[in-house]
């Protein structure tokens, strides 16, 4: 029988629920996490760790964090923030896929997204999740 990729993550799972090592990180940092096998439209992670870029947006406590998975698929709407990272690679944080994560999932530190870009990507953040009572989302990508 061949393995789906469900079962692969399952193992891995398993695997990183059982990491004792906590990594301490802090807020704007950027890792390497495994977020893992998703379902739908969820963002999922790559390669045999399921991992993918995460912005750390909002540390809770050593243990858990708000964070938003990037993706180097460049998107210039309102549910994406683009900034440049990594030797002016633009990187877009995909800000409909912000969720909470256990530090255990963490790998490796890969950076930090610049203050002013950390500002800008808050204040986006912030009208997609608040739009303005007399707006909302554009008509065009309202949920039926």
């Amino acid at each position: 029988m061949v393995e789906d990729s469900f079962d692969k993550w399952n193992k891995q799972k398993k695997h990183i629920d059982k990491k004792n090592i906590k990594t301490i990180f802090k807020q704007r940092e950027i890792y390497w996490a495994s977020i893992g096998k998703n379902i739908g439209f969820e963002q999922n992670g790559k390669n045999q760790n399921f991992t993918r870029p995460i912005l750390v947006f909002r540390k809770f406590s050593k243990n858990s964090f708000l964070g938003i998975p990037l993706t180097t698929t460049i998107k210039n709407d309102d549910f994406h923030f683009c900034f440049n990272f990594l030797e002016d690679k633009q990187s877009c944080a995909s800000l409909s896929q912000i969720r909470l994560f256990d530090s255990k999932r963490l790998h490796k530190k890969i950076g930090k997204i610049s203050i002013n870009d950390f500002e800008d990507l808050k204040n986006k953040l912030n009208k997609l999740l608040f739009p303005p009572k007399n707006g909302g989302i554009p008509d065009n990508q309202a949920m039926l």
